[in-house]
């Protein structure tokens, strides 16, 4: 064999390895979408940590739901809800259209939880299950998007430990130049 068909036969092996975990849901193809209507822009729950995000500072946009469509990998239920679950109490939602008439109601997290289920013609849920997935990508992306409010959030938080006197005066601001070099 040639030097040429052992690269070619180690690309199509690394293709076929690396392909599957990037392959988004084919339940949801983006390129079958026909509308995305953003229902709820930012929906604040009782697990709202202002300490790390303030929801008013995190938007679902049309282009965060394409990119979660292109990237969101199914996870089992209990994976989804599991305790130790990266939370931030934020949640943007979602109407995704498609060609074939399907219609879905999506829930996004900066952490890159998703939800979605099925609506029916009146966009009622229908009776299937909601299904669960989880999008690295898609935190990486809007975490990145998202460095000034968690400066924010930081400077809230520092500022308060420095008013209840938990840190001594002036350590807040050291603290947040610190984290913003770090970021």
């Amino acid at each position: 064999m040639s030097n040429a068909s052992i690269l070619g036969i180690a690309a199509l092996v690394v293709t076929a390895t690396v392909l599957p975990v990037h392959a988004a849901d084919m339940r949801y193809p983006i390129a079958n979408v026909v509308k995305i209507e953003i229902t709820e822009p930012s929906i604040r729950s009782a697990w709202e940590n202002k300490n790390f995000l303030d929801c008013d500072d995190v938007v679902l946009t049309e282009e965060d739901v394409r990119y979660a469509l292109r990237h969101m990998r199914k996870v089992p239920e209990k994976s989804y809800f599991d305790e130790y679950a990266e939370r931030t109490g934020c949640l943007g939602g979602a109407r995704v259209t498609f060609k074939n008439g399907k219609t879905i109601a999506i829930g996004i997290e900066p952490t890159g939880r998703i939800n979605t289920f099925e609506l029916n013609a009146k966009l009622k849920p229908t009776s299937g299950p909601e299904t669960y997935y989880e999008c690295q990508l898609c935190k990486a992306r809007k975490m990145e998007l998202l460095k000034d409010a968690l400066y924010r959030a930081d400077e809230r938080r520092l500022k308060k430990l420095e008013t209840e006197g938990k840190i001594p005066p002036g350590e807040a601001e050291r603290r947040l130049k610190a984290l913003r070099t770090s970021r």
